[in-house]
């Protein structure tokens, strides 16, 4: 053990913690990833279970107040009413398949003065600023089928006044409740199907990718990363002591030990200089000899 004394020095001590942490780390973000996946998994079946089901009317899924439920996600609903047309609501900056639009979202109130976003559909815009001739919702009552979704968070969804419409960049029932003389249930639906059917249709939103997405193969490269820096580890450690034991000096099983092996070391350096001496003495008597023959 006293050959990997090494280990205790400040520099391997450093470098053993960073190691540990760089493993822990790894371990923990590979982990997370997998959780991902799991709960990927869970989605995709709730999506899978509802988005093909026969619709529900809405209000016996959606209310007033209340959070659009998980597995509610992507519920296919029906609802009856008239388009609230003047109270239009753009969402900005869509781009399916990287092309520039915007979504229209249209309240439809329900016989029972509540109203339901419901987001007609994709138009493609040259701008975000200035929308002409927007296609009309069929008027009078409506029956509609629709995908429930829930309600964006954060600062995009609050809702500005751009060209005379209300705007938004994410859409919130509840941001754009504050704005309109309507009251909405929580939540907003994607437009499955109009009747009547609309003179001029949009684009139907795409349902989501049920794949289980990178997850798994994140997570595997993360692990990996985490046992290679392990394994880098004890690679150096191994390197460390080949070099040491390289430098070290042969061990001498003939050698006397303690006082024995000083003595021994004195008397090699006596015999070494008395050598040298010699062969001093020996040059100098020679080049003596050289002198006395050349008179």
């Amino acid at each position: 053990m006293s050959s990997f004394r090494f280990l205790l020095s400040r520099r391997w001590a450093g470098f053993t913690v960073f190691v540990l942490i760089l493993a822990v780390g790894t371990w923990w973000l590979g982990q997370w990833q997998f959780d991902r996946l799991e709960d990927r998994k869970a989605s995709n079946q709730i999506v899978r279970a509802n988005e093909h089901a026969e619709p529900e009317p809405v209000t016996d899924v959606l209310s007033v107040g209340e959070k659009v439920a998980e597995e509610d996600e992507w519920r296919r609903v029906t609802a009856t009413g008239t388009y609230a047309v003047d109270d239009t609501i753009i969402w900005r900056y869509r781009t399916p398949d990287d092309a520039k639009g915007v979504d229209i979202v249209v309240p439809l109130v329900l016989a029972d003065g509540t109203a339901v976003l419901v987001d007609r559909g994709w138009l493609q815009t040259e701008s975000q600023d200035e929308f002409e001739d927007l296609p009309a919702p069929p008027s009078g009552e409506v029956t509609i089928t629709g995908w429930v979704r829930a309600d964006g968070t954060g600062d995009s969804t609050d809702v500005a006044q751009v060209d005379g419409y209300h705007a938004t960049r994410a859409l919130s029932s509840g941001q754009v409740a504050e704005v309109l003389d309507e009251e909405l249930l929580t939540g907003w639906l994607h437009l499955d199907t109009e009747s009547p059917a609309p003179a001029s249709p949009l684009r139907k939103a795409d349902l989501p990718e049920l794949d289980n997405g990178p997850h798994f193969f994140y997570g595997l490269q993360w692990w990996f990363f985490g046992v290679l820096a392990i394994a880098g580890f004890f690679y150096l450690m191994y390197d460390e002591r080949r070099t040491q034991r390289r430098d070290e000096p042969a061990p001498d099983d003939d050698a006397p030990d303690g006082d024995d092996q000083l003595d021994e070391r004195a008397r090699k350096k006596a015999a070494k200089l008395a050598q040298k001496q010699a062969v001093k003495a020996a040059y100098q008597a020679a080049y003596e000899k050289e002198r006395s023959g050349q008179r």
